[in-house]
């Protein structure tokens, strides 16, 4: 049994313990990890990201009155509600309640609803525990009603309901893998025209791991949003669109020391998204690696999101003849490193990094061994 199926009846049993009566409705949404890519989806360029094999399940069934309960099984309270709240409460509760007001905007209110959440995605480790939770709450709040809307118009409702209501100003791609990526794929995805295909990954000789830090980040309470208003001011400077249009010659033209550098990031990334999508399509495995580690320099040295934990974790890994390449993945400041090895050197991989992290911060990593997963609204699933 998947791991999805497991947290299927998972929530079901959870919704009928909790409330007395089955769901209508259940979704249950994937994880993300990103080949390469970041802080570029909110600047409207290019991102490679992929579905993992870690899940939120959300089961929902419409009440007849405006009251919402929400329980989950990562937190012990339940939450009850009268009607949905007009401003953010700061819990978890807010990405359901964002995503539900939004669907509310495009569809007309539906009254109140009880849901359940289960999850086996960790929360805070860049694995965007976030995304899959409102695009599992959305299909499973859709489906409650009886309604249907388009893929993409749900990731887009769910990355709105995240800028608008919770208070993170993050792009369009955990919500767009959570929903619509392909297992064995990652998908090149264009956050501007919102076009996207699919890349072959590597083959099984080849592995992906996730080393946590075990540093957990928060979106909305950190320093993202701050990058993502640098961003901003470089390309007003530039008098540009967005650093999409950005290029290495305009660089010069930039007299603020700090929009610079987050200008180069965004335009080097942008081009290291495009070189790896190439390389994929390519079956040129091993041109993934100066490509990660490149971008791994650029998010410490010119976007100054990584920390000193995952830049241990990336030196770690380059020193295991096996690996491939290595970066840290996500917003920054703690989260996950993505790691690309020869599978025969996992073992190897793992406990140099295991012995070198201990050492230095004395504590273990927690390592996640993942494989690609459909996208809880990709077609034909």
């Amino acid at each position: 049994m998947s791991s999805g199926h497991q947290l299927d009846e998972r929530v079901r049993q959870l919704f009928k313990q909790t409330y007395n009566y089955p769901p209508t409705a259940v979704t249950v949404a994937p994880g993300r990890m990103n080949v390469i890519g970041e802080h570029t989806d909110y600047n409207d360029g290019f991102v490679l990201p992929a579905a993992i094999d870690r899940f939120v399940a959300v089961a929902a069934r419409q009440r007849r009155d405006g009251g919402i309960q929400l329980i989950s099984d990562r937190y012990s309270a339940p939450v009850t509600l009268e009607a949905l709240p007009a401003v953010r409460r700061g819990d978890w509760a807010d990405y359901v309640i964002g995503v539900s007001r939004q669907l509310d905007d495009r569809l007309g209110p539906a009254g109140g609803f009880d849901l359940a959440v289960a999850s086996d995605l960790p929360v805070g480790s860049g694995l965007s525990s976030s995304g899959a939770l409102e695009v599992a709450t959305a299909a499973a709040l859709l489906a409650s009603r009886g309604a249907e809307l388009p893929a993409l118009e749900v990731a887009r409702l769910c990355q709105a309901a995240e800028n608008e209501f919770v208070g993170a100003r993050t792009g369009i791609m955990d919500q767009f893998a959570a929903a619509l990526a392909r297992a064995g794929n990652a998908m090149l995805l264009d956050c501007r025209a919102l076009s996207f295909q699919a890349e072959p990954l590597p083959d099984a000789r080849f592995s992906w791991l996730l080393a946590d830090t075990r540093i957990k980040h928060e979106l909305a309470g950190s320093t993202y949003n701050r990058r993502r208003e640098e961003c901003e001011a470089a390309a007003h400077s530039l008098d540009l669109p967005s650093l999409r249009d950005a290029t290495e010659a305009d660089l010069d033209r930039l007299t603020d020391e700090v929009q610079r550098r987050r200008a180069r990031h965004v335009i080097s990334e942008n081009a290291r998204v495009l070189a790896a999508a190439d390389t994929l399509s390519r079956r040129a495995t091993r041109s993934l690696g100066p490509l990660m580690y490149a971008s791994h320099e650029s998010l410490r040295n010119d976007f100054s999101v990584s920390s000193q934990e995952l830049d241990s974790l990336v030196m770690l890994a380059a020193e295991v003849s096996a690996v491939v390449g290595a970066r840290m993945m996500g917003g920054g400041f703690g989260g996950c490193a993505i790691i690309l090895v020869e599978s025969a050197g996992l073992e190897e991989l793992e406990d140099h990094l295991r012995d070198g992290y201990q050492e230095q911060f004395h504590r273990a990593p927690e390592f996640y061994r993942v494989r690609t997963v459909d996208g809880a609204l990709a077609a034909g699933r």
